[in-house]
């Protein structure tokens, strides 16, 4: 199933355990590495199998619009780009995390991000945005999967719905922004999971977010 709706969503238009380190640029502690629209629409929140290129397909169509990383050398190319992200969302509240060696998360709180109860995209973190986007221009070797998640404040199918639209709201912005459609996807977690405890208001305000992953495509 996974598959079918990754190859409509290409025919349409064409996510750490162990020790942390302080981020130099945003002063968030993260784990240590040692130890467009339509895609949007024919994916939906049931695509989850195509999340952090895990569809050949998806990674296929990729490589052939923008050209896959020499295997040897994905560690390289994704660490350029982790930098570049660190030194643009410096002091810009968005967390930057290497994951794995072909994988970088960016955390977006939701506060900075979305009024309470809205989809549409606050207009002082548009100009983040576009920066994200110029990077992922720059290195375009990359899937791009937009995920939103909401806390477990109201009803489930509210929640899902709201982490829907935010996540299309922020990979509208980037393929906006110039970012290639064929390689962003948005999917909706709702309250599904959780990172922080959701029985604390600091709990759910770090559960509020989106999240960026981008995985490198390799030949």
């Amino acid at each position: 199933m996974f598959k079918n709706l990754a190859v409509a969503a290409l025919a349409a238009v064409t996510l750490i355990a162990g020790c942390t380190t302080v981020d130099p640029y945003t002063g968030e502690r993260t784990p240590n590495r040692t130890a467009n629209a339509a895609i949007i629409g024919a994916i939906g929140g049931a695509a989850v199998g195509t999340l952090a290129g895990g569809n050949d397909s998806r990674n296929a169509a990729v490589g052939a619009a923008v050209g896959a990383i020499a295997g040897a050398g994905v560690g390289a190319y994704m660490d350029a780009q982790e930098r570049k992200l660190r030194e643009q969302m410096r002091n810009s509240g968005v967390g930057v995390t290497r994951t794995a060696e072909n994988e970088i998360t960016l955390n977006m709180p939701s506060d900075i991000t979305f009024d309470v109860d809205r989809s549409d995209i606050k207009p002082q973190f548009q100009s983040t945005l576009a920066s994200v986007a110029q990077t992922l221009r720059e290195y375009p070797s990359t899937t791009v999967d937009v995920a939103g998640h909401a806390d477990s404040t109201g009803p489930d199918a509210y929640n899902q719905s709201l982490s829907q639209r935010r996540a299309d709201a922020v990979a509208q912005s980037l393929i906006a922004n110039g970012v290639q459609p064929v390689r962003v996807v948005a999917v909706g977690f709702g309250e599904a999971r959780p990172i922080a405890d959701n029985n604390t208001v600091a709990g759910r305000q770090a559960n509020r977010r989106v999240e960026i992953k981008l995985v490198g495509v390799t030949s």
